[in-house]
């Protein structure tokens, strides 16, 4: 009796643990899902209405040339509009754990250079991006290694 009832909570906690597994994942997805479209809307169209609509009310901006807030995601679009046009950020892969969502990007102007290797890493709230950080490193001509950045 009481190892049948032992097996059957083993059972019934092993069935909940894949159960919120899979919402995790589910999350998870739905996350990489809303980052990629919010980046594609604003980095890749350079589009605000486009891409406002995946914004939270706040939006806390840790690049240190980009102000925080909505505005501050309309000034740093117009900036690549008016400086960059032709710029264009490739992703190379998406990575998410918890509320945050990592993009490996090759990043290229359109000016024939390499470009820069840049992971932004966003975080989700709501169904909504909040937060963003990222790491910039310019790819050089000549690299010290085969290995590539991506």
């Amino acid at each position: 009796m009481f190892r049948s009832a032992l097996a059957s909570a083993v059972l019934l906690s092993l069935s909940w643990v894949t159960a919120a597994t899979a919402a995790d994942s589910n999350d998870l997805e739905a996350n990489k899902k809303l980052v990629v479209a919010f980046y594609n809307a604003a980095i890749n169209q350079k589009d605000y209405d486009a891409a406002i609509k995946y914004l939270g009310d706040e939006y806390k901006q840790h690049n240190p040339t980009a102000a925080d807030g909505k505005a501050g995601l309309k000034a740093f679009i117009e900036f690549l509009k008016a400086r960059y046009p032709a710029q264009r950020g490739e992703i190379k892969r998406v990575i998410a754990e918890g509320d945050l969502v990592a993009l490996h990007v090759h990043s290229t102007r359109g000016d024939g250079t390499p470009g820069r290797a840049i992971v932004d890493i966003f975080r989700v709230e709501n169904g909504k991006v909040v937060e963003h950080w990222d790491v910039i490193q310019d790819i050089p001509q000549k690299a010290a290694n085969p290995n590539g950045m991506f």
